[in-house]
């Protein structure tokens, strides 16, 4: 068997694990899994902040469109013809006459 067959074959019956410098292939399993895991954690962090951050713009979007429409129906009941027209439910008519202005002066002594 040539020299690349025996370590393909050494590797895949996991001798690299049991021989004599299996203590420092070991640290070095130990610490790629240990990274493997952070970054598995890390994106499942990264995954929740991203579905929260669509939640809130989901609820931004429905608060800004509630504003607007309430801000419309506002408008509504502000104008002119929609308190003339509850007025007049009420009995109230507008003035015939105009107003006029009064002034005021006062005197130095």
């Amino acid at each position: 068997m040539s020299k690349i067959k025996k370590s393909v074959y050494g590797f895949l019956r996991g001798s690299f694990l049991t021989d004599e410098s299996a203590f420092n292939n070991w640290r070095i399993i130990i610490f790629v899994v240990g990274l493997l895991l952070i970054m598995i954690s890390s994106s499942h962090k990264a995954d929740k902040k991203v579905i929260k951050i669509s939640e809130l713009n989901k609820l931004k979007r429905e608060l800004r469109a509630e504003y607007v429409d309430t801000g419309t129906i506002l408008m509504r009941m502000k104008m002119e013809s929609s308190i003339r027209e509850k007025a007049k439910h009420r009995g109230l008519m507008p003035s015939q006459t105009p107003p006029k202005k009064i002034k005021v002066t006062y005197k130095n002594e």
